[in-house]
This record gives structure tokens, sequence and C-alpha cells, in this order.
């Protein structure tokens, strides 16, 4: 009786623990130009690879963070030059900014799929 007790507590214990939310910018965005990109972790950080269109299994960028607000590079896929990046989502919104120096910024806003 008492081990049943004591199973029955510590399962008890385990559904309070607290859950983590999978990080909001995780999945899958159709972009400006209309291709779908895929935000997946990579190591430490979130890395964004094209899924469809001309540059479709390309990486385009590398962002890290939490919560809703990410820094790292994004790369321009036309170009093939990277930029320092920021994004961040707000619902299924996900405002991406690339900038040269801080001062030339590009900004595109991504819908989640």
């Amino acid at each position: 009786m008492i081990r049943t007790l004591l199973v029955a507590a510590a399962l008890g214990f385990a559904a309070a623990a607290p859950v983590h939310a999978a990080e909001p910018i995780l999945g899958k965005w159709k972009t400006a130009s209309g291709s779908t990109a895929e935000i997946a972790p990579c190591g430490a950080a979130f890395c964004v690879t094209l899924k469809t269109g001309k540059h479709a299994g390309k990486r385009v960028g590398s962002l890290s963070g939490t919560g809703g607000s990410y820094s790292g590079v994004v790369t321009d896929p036309e170009s093939d030059k990277t930029y320092s990046g920021t994004g961040s989502v707000d619902g299924n919104l996900l405002k991406m900014r690339g900038c040269v120096l801080k001062v030339l910024c590009k900004s595109q806003t991504w819908t989640r799929l």
C-alpha cells in the first residue's frame, strides 16, 4: 500500500513539472519572395533553410536567442552575401532584418505556414 502511494505521489510530481514550450521561431515560414523556409535547431542555434523556390535546399541563416527575439547572420540567396541579422516573432509573423555595418538594412516579414 505504501509503495502504491509513493508511486502515485511520484507520478503526481512528474505531472506538475513545467513543460518547456518550443521556441516560437521553429517551423515553416512563407518568405517575402513566396518561398518556404524551415527554421530548425542546429547545434546551439536555429538554422534557416529554403525548402521551395529557386534556391531550395540552401541554408540562408543562423540565429540564436530565445523567447521570440533572435540574432545572428542571414544570407541573401541571390547575391550569396551574408549580413548581420535579427528576427523577432510576433504571433504568426516573423520580422527578419539584415544589415551591413548596422546602417544599411533591409527588412522582411514572413508568415507562419
